[in-house]
């Protein structure tokens, strides 16, 4: 057994997309091959209203699959072929937009104006690009949480893990995708397939990927009697961890525990041609789209 190093390291910067909602990016818009089938990833987490309620009002996606996993708060979602609904704390959306879906999802924080979730798209290779579009809508309680003895606990939303089928299935990458809880102190390892992408998204607490030796955290700017320091926070908060390759993963969690998503793919290995939520392998098909966008074809009949 091999434990894999970590290839790369970095934290979520803040943006704003849609009408005007604040979030930070985990990645995405760089090198696709880097986390190849994963594109992109945002981390859409606010206590403020007013930088969330905007929402992302009607916008196209082709070419791409877009996984919503909301922990507080919900989302409501719509489409141009009449599909509705609402995703709560803890349920999961997998769109597979395919050859082309016109949406939006709104927003709305808890009782306490707390909003947050992440939105993951997965690229989809050029014999499914313009497949029929589907939803998978999978409630909170359909979702399986394993816990391990030591208190581990990973809730399974694709993929197999520890004897579990996540609900999620027919996905072109055939992902693992999981929500893991490692208690303080413990130090956990985790198997993954050795020919698969891997990365690993902190959003609470701290830990260590690199040899799991001692917990690891980000090094950022604060300010300490009016001078700017940088030192290393061990929130680990909003920390990307790329993996190379080998076949599983070792975390040694901090004095807070630590909770991340893992997420591993099949590498699809094609050109990428990409303009904003449209996602193809040759810029013509990419202008193509484009044009049907504007001429109103873009929506297909059902193939």
């Amino acid at each position: 057994m091999s434990i894999r190093p970590v290839k790369h390291e970095s934290r979520a910067t803040p943006t704003m997309e849609g009408a005007g909602v604040k979030l930070h990016r985990v990645f995405g818009f760089g090198d696709p091959s880097m986390t190849d089938p994963f594109l992109m990833m945002d981390d859409f987490r606010n206590d403020e209203p007013m930088d969330y309620v905007r929402g992302f009002p009607w916008h196209p996606h082709r070419g791409i699959e877009t996984i919503t996993y909301v922990l507080a708060g919900t989302v409501e979602h719509g489409d141009s072929l009449g599909n509705q609904g609402m995703l709560g704390a803890g349920d999961l959306q997998w769109m597979t937009a395919g050859s082309g879906i016109l949406h939006q999802e709104m927003p709305k924080g808890d009782f306490a104006g707390r909003m947050h979730g992440f939105q993951l798209w997965a690229n989809l290779p050029s014999s499914l690009k313009m497949t029929t579009p589907r939803y998978q809508d999978i409630k909170s309680a359909d979702i399986p949480v394993v816990i391990d003895d030591d208190g581990t606990a990973v809730r399974v939303i694709c993929g197999d893990f520890w004897g579990k089928n996540g609900p999620v299935d027919g996905i072109a990458a055939d992902p693992v995708y999981l929500d893991i809880s490692v208690p303080p102190g413990k130090r956990k390892t985790f198997p993954v397939d050795t020919y698969r992408s891997a990365f690993a998204y902190i959003f609470a607490g701290s830990g260590s990927f690199r040899d799991a030796s001692k917990p690891f955290g980000v090094k950022v700017e604060k300010e300490y009697m009016g001078e700017e320091l940088n030192i290393r926070d061990l929130s680990g908060n909003r920390t990307l961890v790329v993996f190379d390759t080998g076949d599983e993963i070792t975390v040694q969690a901090g004095e807070q525990g630590i909770r991340f998503l893992l997420v591993t793919g099949k590498p699809i290995k094609e050109p990428v041609a990409w303009h904003g939520p449209i996602v193809m392998n040759t810029r013509e098909e990419l202008m193509q789209a484009m044009k049907e966008l504007q001429n109103g074809t873009f929506i297909k009949a059902d193939h």
